[in-house]
């Protein structure tokens, strides 16, 4: 998603939605999701991962912004959405504006970075701050079925409150013996230095612990960050294809 702007991929194949908010949930001061309903039939068939194109309308302008539904395809009733303030960001700032009962219209659901079914393989799901979105759904169809190979979570955040549905993701590792949560916090604001702190925990566990070159990672995050991730692991011999990332 690296033009906001730009038209989601299959746009113009797919017509347009309405949704009403049905509900608001503030994860803390300044990051919120968004409970959506339909309007006027059901949200088309979606794979964990996959987001949605939401018009935003701004003054003589209306914008496409790209939201990662939050949810799992198997929850039915509203989907879900989970957004930050941004410094200078209209399309945050509009959808922070909305009440239950607004309606906003969208496109989709479209996307690559997706998951349907748990890996034959170990498998390494890493995001950071509201990039969980797409990764919780994919971690809940993971653990679905009999996961047959270990799944861990890294997940990490500027601070403790930007880290998104922790209660779930403990309750989760405490029932599944096959599944791992390990969140990481950061110091202060300074992304670069998250990440710097994530390449030295990556490069540690699964790169220099063993030659095991099998396993599966799903990343998602902001900026440069995730590049660097994908391009440590791949040039570790891990394939490309093993590597699926989506850069915010």
């Amino acid at each position: 998603m690296s033009d906001p702007d730009a038209p989601a991929p299959g746009a113009r194949q797919r017509p347009s939605l309405h949704a009403r908010v049905e509900r608001i949930y503030d994860h803390c001061a300044d990051t919120r999701s968004l409970f959506l309903t339909v309007t006027a039939g059901a949200l088309p068939r979606f794979l964990p991962g996959m987001f949605i194109s939401i018009a935003i309308p701004l003054t003589g302008d209306t914008r496409v912004r790209p939201y990662t539904i939050a949810s799992s395809p198997e929850d039915g009733g509203p989907f879900e959405i989970c957004f930050n303030r941004v410094p200078g960001g209209a399309g945050a700032a509009w959808l922070f504006d909305r009440v239950v009962g607004d309606e906003l219209n969208f496109t989709g659901p479209f996307g690559t970075f997706t998951l349907e079914r748990a890996p034959a393989a170990e498998t390494i799901l890493i995001a950071e701050g509201t990039a969980i979105a797409p990764i919780r759904p994919m971690l809940r169809r993971a653990l679905a079925g009999t996961p047959t190979h270990p799944i861990a979570l890294l997940y990490a955040a500027d601070r403790p409150e930007h880290l998104l549905y922790a209660g779930e993701f403990e309750r989760m590792a405490a029932a599944r013996a096959e599944f791992h949560f390990e969140p990481l916090i950061g110091a202060g604001h300074d992304s670069s230095a998250l990440y710097a702190r994530l390449l030295d925990e990556i490069r540690r566990r699964w790169v220099a612990a063993d030659t095991d070159r099998s396993r599966q990672f799903y990343i998602c995050g902001v900026g440069k960050g995730v590049l660097a991730l994908r391009d440590l692991l791949r040039a570790a011999g891990y394939e490309r294809r093993a590597v699926h990332y989506e850069q915010w």
